[in-house]
């Protein structure tokens, strides 16, 4: 039986700052979590994905403390639903070996490992796309 997973999207003004940054590296490693950042320009945007819902929320509340600008939970902790096509890898996924925080330039390389994930048209329809 797949192992439930839990997802989060959070929209920042930016994400510049490298020790903030690393403070969210080490909450990803605590709570054994998958993060996908855009940092370095406008839009800050991170994901998140766990395997209980603990994980991701226990990660959402360590950025809500670091006080990012124009912060927005664009979606909530909660269960993720895959789309069609999405991870090719998901025993990597469903075992935890996909933890850790990993960074992205742009919005579009963003947007190409949602959809390498299975969750493109959940992330668009967050970020106000569609």
């Amino acid at each position: 039986m797949p192992t439930q997973l839990y997802n989060a999207l959070i929209r920042t003004h930016h994400i510049t700052s490298r020790k903030k940054v690393a403070a969210l590296k080490r909450a990803a490693d605590t709570h054994s979590c998958f993060v996908l950042l855009r940092s370095g320009g406008c839009p800050g945007i991170m994901y998140v994905e766990g395997q209980e819902q603990g994980q991701v929320e226990g990660w959402v509340g360590v950025v809500k403390r670091l006080r990012y600008k124009d912060f927005q939970l664009v979606r909530k902790p909660g269960e993720l639903v895959s789309e069609s096509g999405g991870m090719a890898d998901e025993e990597a996924r469903a075992t935890g070996r996909d933890v850790g925080l990993n960074e992205v330039e742009s919005v579009k390389e963003f947007g190409s490992l949602m959809a390498q994930r299975g969750v493109w048209g959940w992330w668009r329809k967050g970020m106000g796309y569609s």
